[in-house]
């Protein structure tokens, strides 16, 4: 479960940068969050890593969340446009990263049931 809390700081300080980069253009004040923001996003990330996650599922995830979130809070907060053919995109993103981590699970499985059959035929 740490994994995935990390994970889940890691996409909000990362969201949080980016929705302050927007805000920058104005109050220039906002580039210490910007900072601040990606900074810890890839030092969370980092230990996501750590503590074992795979790759492509913690980037994917980070990533395609990321992505989505930035999205609907810029249209939330900046009025930015959220057409129909922009949230089928974001549908298709996230479809894309649970078949990486669904894909991720099962060859975990996979190494540890051959892990377990060639301890115990050893």
């Amino acid at each position: 479960m740490r994994p995935w809390l990390l994970l889940a700081g890691a996409i909000a300080v990362e969201v949080t940068a980016s929705l302050s980069l927007k805000a920058a253009l104005d109050v220039p004040g906002w580039y210490v969050a910007v900072v601040i923001g990606y900074v810890a996003s890839f030092v969370l990330l980092g230990l996501v890593l750590r503590a074992g996650m795979p790759l492509g599922v913690a980037y994917g995830v980070w990533g395609a969340t990321g992505v989505a979130a930035t999205a609907l809070l810029a249209a939330v907060l900046f009025g930015e446009p959220l057409t129909p053919i922009m949230l089928g995109g974001l549908v298709l993103i996230i479809g894309g990263v649970l078949c990486v981590e669904l894909g991720s699970q099962r060859a975990a499985a996979r190494r540890a049931g051959s892990a377990t059959s060639t301890g115990a035929s050893a």
